[in-house]
C-alpha cells in the first residue's frame, strides 16, 4: 500500500513589516482609497460647475502623500502641497470640510474665502499651504525651531514639488534648518513636471536627493508609489529628526497622471507615458497586490472598506450640494484676529469717523 504524502502546511502570512499592525495596514488603505474616491467626487462636481476654481488631484500620487504623513505622530506637524489630500486626511482633515472649501460654502473651513486645499488646522498639526512654491520650507523651518526652543519633541515634514527645489525660498529653508539641525523632514515629490517643464528642463541634477549633500544632510531616494517603502524611509527620517540629528531630504518618486490641474489638457505629456505608469506603477493597485499576495487584509476587508467610503461620500456630497454660500457681508467679519491687542489706527471711540 502507497503511503499517502503528508499534507502541505497552511500557508501563513509573512510577518508585517515596519512595526506596523493589521489594523494599520487597514487604516492606510482606507485612507488611500478615501484620498482617490474623495477627488473622483470633486472632479464630478467641478464637471457641473459645482467646484469653485481650480482642482488639483494626486492621481497616482496617493501612495507617498498618505504613508509619509502616516509615519508621524499626533503632536507632530506637516505643510501640504495641492497633491497632498492624503496627507491631510492622515492628520485628521473632514472630507467634509474638504468638500465644502472646494465649493466656497459659508460653513467651510475659510468660510468661502479661500479654494481647495488652501487652509490648516493647527489642533489637527498641518498649516495651510500658500501657492508660491517653495515657501513653506522656511515657515516650517521656523515651527521646527519653535520646537526646539521649547524643548518639544516634535517633528515637522514639509512638502514640495520637483520644481521648487529650484527656488530661492527653497535654498534659504533648507539651509536654516541644515545649519540649526532643526527637527525637520523635506520631502521632495519627483512626479517628472513643474507644471509643464520637465525636470530635467530645469535643474542639472540628475537625481534630486543630491541636493542634500550641498547643505550637509542625509539624504534617500525613495520610490514613492511602494506605499511601505515610502512608510518606513519617512519613518527613519522622522526618528532621526526626532532624535535631534536633524533634517533630511527625501526624494520620492512617482508620477503625476492628470494636468497640474483639471483644466490642464496636458498635451506636453506623452500619452505612453501616462498610460505606463497607470498601468504598472498605481500605488494603490500596488499596495493591493501587496496585500493580496501576503495576505495581510483581505479582499474582503478592503471590500467592506470601499463600500463604507462610497456611502460616506454621497451622503457629505448630498448634503454639501445643499448648503448656502456666505453671506456678502460676512467678508467684512474676522479680518483681524480677535481679540484685538492694539486696536487699527483709524478706529476712534467705537466708530471710524
Amino acid at each position: 500500500m502507497t503511503a499517502r504524502a503528508p499534507a502541505p502546511a497552511p500557508k501563513t502570512a509573512p510577518p508585517i513589516p515596519a512595526g506596523l499592525s493589521h489594523e494599520q495596514l487597514v487604516e492606510i488603505y482606507y485612507y488611500l482609497r478615501l484620498t482617490r474616491s474623495l477627488e473622483e467626487r470633486l472632479t464630478n462636481l467641478y464637471r457641473q460647475s459645482k467646484v469653485i476654481g481650480g482642482l488639483f488631484r494626486s492621481l497616482g500620487q496617493e501612495g507617498g502623500s498618505v504613508a509619509s504623513a502616516y509615519a508621524l505622530k499626533r503632536e507632530d506637524f506637516l505643510s501640504p502641497l495641492i497633491r497632498n489630500l492624503g496627507s491631510m486626511l492622515v492628520k485628521g482633515a473632514e472630507p467634509l470640510a474638504v468638500v465644502r472649501q472646494y465649493m466656497a460654502k459659508a460653513q467651510s473651513p475659510t468660510r468661502g474665502r479661500e479654494l481647495n486645499i488652501h487652509f490648516g488646522d493647527l489642533d489637527k498639526g498641518y498649516i495651510g499651504q500658500i501657492s508660491h512654491l517653495g515657501d513653506m520650507v522656511p515657515v516650517m523651518a521656523g515651527v521646527a525651531l519653535s520646537f526646539r526652543m521649547r524643548s518639544e519633541k516634535r517633528v515637522v515634514l514639509v512638502y514640495v514639488g520637483d520644481g521648487a527645489t529650484s527656488t530661492g525660498t527653497f535654498h534659504e529653508g533648507i539651509n536654516l534648518a541644515a545649519v540649526q539641525k532643526l527637527p525637520m523632514v523635506i520631502i521632495v515629490e519627483n512626479n517628472g513636471w513643474a507644471y509643464s517643464t520637465r525636470t530635467a528642463q530645469q535643474t542639472a541634477v540628475k537625481q534630486l536627493v543630491d541636493k542634500a549633500k550641498g547643505y550637509g544632510i542625509p539624504g534617500e531616494r525613495v520610490d514613492g508609489n511602494d506605499v511601505l517603502a515610502a512608510y518606513e524611509a519617512t519613518k527613519r527620517a522622522v526618528e532621526r529628526a526626532r532624535a535631534g540629528g536633524g533634517v533630511t531630504l527625501l526624494e520620492f518618486l512617482t508620477y503625476r497622471r492628470k494636468g497640474h490641474a483639471e483644466h490642464d489638457a496636458q498635451g506636453y505629456q506623452p500619452a505612453g507615458e501616462i498610460a505606463e505608469w497607470a498601468g504598472k506603477n498605481d500605488p494603490i493597485d500596488r499596495y493591493e497586490q501587496q496585500l493580496d499576495q501576503t495576505g495581510w487584509v483581505s479582499a474582503g476587508e478592503r471590500a467592506a472598506i470601499r463600500e463604507r467610503i462610497d456611502r460616506e461620500l454621497t451622503e457629505i456630497v448630498t448634503a454639501s450640494e445643499h448648503e448656502p454660500f456666505p453671506e456678502a457681508e460676512s467678508a467684512l467679519e474676522q479680518v483681524y484676529a480677535a481679540p484685538a491687542r492694539i486696536a487699527p489706527l483709524w478706529y476712534r471711540n467705537g466708530s471710524d469717523g
